[in-house]
């Protein structure tokens, strides 16, 4: 256990950091986290003796067979990360100290924000003041913090997208957790990750691409905020040559800003298909909306019946138990649980479960517990979503545990063929474990209610529980 003074690094870089620490041999415990009271707090519950350190320092506390070989993969890592050159070779220029003085050396035209919440405004008020857009992944932020950032920003005319932005694609540039997209002429507006994660690769899978999707933060529909930063990035869209139809995603807004929303679309040239969840709507109809507004066909969105062949003793016929959903995205969740009408269903995405750990797309510890509580007589419904800056082979950790699980499992897996994990690979891998696998969250979620004894086209939009 070791603080180093001074050595901040952004969140992503350290929950991948983590992530391969613990994969080492006879690693035991790996946390490598900006020393907050949060991370502190963590450590002394996992028995660490800690010492006094600040927010800005960096928190390591590891426990196994080779601490050395440990340490030594962790500078490897981060001097990897950080793009510094290794110990002895010559010092590089000084960085600079905040974000401002970042912005007037570079060309940068976007920053992204990925700190402590508590200082995520700080970072993002010094972009907005530099005349730069900007994104925040950070979580956390109070909701007074956001409204100021965003009334700041609309009075210069600059985009604030988050917080708790998870993805994002400008110019053909992924940002956060981002899905390998063919160009084309679909721009996204999206109150919500994973939902424009699931509608991107459902238009990749009918062979059409994106100009840019611009995630706005969770919030932003709802009342506090006003959907300041969707009509910003609505107007932009409209103005972009190269985009010719906008799609709209939210999770369930607040009904007065969803009407104000709704009247400036109304004004646009380019035509919008919304898609708001808590509104009758799921993700996939309105993909299949906005191909046939482009003049595309729809296509049978590919889905793959489990292999029951690998899992003696367990059947994939009509089931007499809860319907369980074990979620890593939220809009994922709340649509699964709202197109299934029934079941109980978890966000592990959600904040109370990521304090303290890396984010479920990348860290699948609290979601396999939950796998191994199945009882016999349920069905499993669960999300796997791919791209950059998740879990490098998600199937290698779920797979064999889901092959395991006394009930069945069917899996909504999010991605494209261009994706780093392999779509095709992953999937084969899910049906081996006895999975049923579909590309469509919203199919998937008909299919698990159907194994409950439901028959098709009942249930949807219904009172499934989610916590």
């Amino acid at each position: 256990m070791f603080v180093r003074r001074g050595a901040y690094y952004d969140s992503v870089t350290l929950m991948r950091v983590s992530g391969a620490l613990a994969e080492l041999p006879g690693t035991e415990v790996a946390i490598v986290a900006m020393a907050t009271e949060l991370n502190l707090g963590l450590a002394r519950d996992l028995g660490f003796d800690v010492p006094g350190a600040d927010p800005g320092d960096l928190l390591v506390a590891l426990r196994g067979a080779d601490i050395e070989a440990a340490v030594a993969e962790l500078d490897r890592r981060l001097q990897a990360q950080a793009g510094r050159p290794a110990q002895g070779s010559q010092a590089a220029e000084q960085p600079p100290l905040t974000t401002r003085s970042a912005a007037a050396r570079s060309a940068a035209d976007l920053v992204l924000v990925s700190v402590p919440g508590e200082h995520a405004f700080c970072e993002a008020l010094d972009a907005i003041e530099a005349g730069l857009p900007v994104m925040i992944f950070s979580d956390g932020v109070p909701v007074a913090q956001e409204r100021l950032l965003k009334e700041l920003a609309d009075e210069r005319g600059l985009l604030v997208m988050g917080p708790d932005c998870g993805t994002a694609v400008v110019g053909g540039v992924g940002l956060g957790f981002a899905n390998v997209l063919r160009p084309g002429p679909v721009g996204v507006v999206a109150a919500s990750g994973t939902g424009a994660q699931q509608v991107t690769c459902l238009l990749d899978l009918a062979g059409v691409g994106v100009s840019h999707v611009l995630g706005v933060g969770g919030r932003d529909l709802s009342a506090p905020i006003g959907g300041r930063a969707t009509l910003r990035a609505l107007r932009m869209l409209d103005d972009d040559p190269g985009t010719e139809l906008i799609m709209l995603i939210s999770k369930p807004p607040s009904p007065d800003v969803a009407e104000s929303v709704q009247k400036v679309v109304a004004t646009l040239r380019t035509p919008v298909v919304t898609a708001l969840l808590g509104q009758g709507e799921d993700l996939t109809a309105a993909t299949e909306t906005a191909l046939r507004a482009l003049n595309r066909p729809v296509p049978q969105w590919p889905h793959h019946p489990a292999d029951t062949s690998t899992r003696p003793g367990r059947s994939d016929g009509s089931a007499e138990g809860v319907l369980v959903g074990i979620y890593s995205g939220g809009t994922l969740c709340a649509e699964a649980a709202s197109v299934a009408g029934r079941g109980e269903f978890t966000d592990y995405g959600d904040d109370a479960y990521t304090r303290g750990r890396a984010h479920p797309m990348i860290d699948p510890t609290l979601r396999l517990e939950a796998l191994r509580r199945v009882r016999p007589g349920d069905v499993v419904l669960m999300d796997v979503v791919l791209g950059h800056g998740a879990d490098p082979d998600p199937a290698a950790g779920l797979a064999p545990v889901i092959a395991g699980v006394p009930a069945p499992v069917v899996v909504a897996l999010i991605g494209t063929e261009a994706d780093p994990q392999g779509l095709r690979r992953q999937r084969a891998a899910f049906g081996q474990a006895g999975a049923a696998v579909f590309a469509s969250n919203a199919q998937a979620a008909r299919h698990a209610r159907s194994l409950l004894g439901d028959p098709p086209g009942t249930g949807d939009q219904g009172q499934g529980r989610t916590r």
